[in-house]
């Protein structure tokens, strides 16, 4: 499925880079975003880690990958990895 396809079911896609993955099946992702400060105008990033399941562990640190909101995995775990993306 697209990007699109998932965004029109409703369900978030991410793209980050990831962390770790010395967990079994479970990989965390970093997502950072750009936004515009309402009064002074400046860029600022943003940093949220994100805890992926990754059914083949396929996914090594470093990579950038995409992510889609799936229902409750575990405690922590509400992502799904959708792919690997090409750095």
């Amino acid at each position: 499925m697209t990007e699109n396809e998932l965004e029109a079911q409703g369900k978030r896609v991410r793209e980050g880079v990831v962390v770790s993955a010395k967990m079994n099946k479970t990989i965390s992702v970093l997502v950072t975003r750009l936004l515009k400060h309402s009064k002074f105008k400046k860029i600022i990033k943003r940093h949220v880690k994100y805890f992926a399941h990754d059914e083949k562990n396929e996914a090594k640190e470093g990579n950038h990958v995409q992510i889609v909101e799936t229902r409750p995995l575990s405690k922590t775990k509400r992502w799904r990895l959708v792919k690997v993306l090409p750095s």
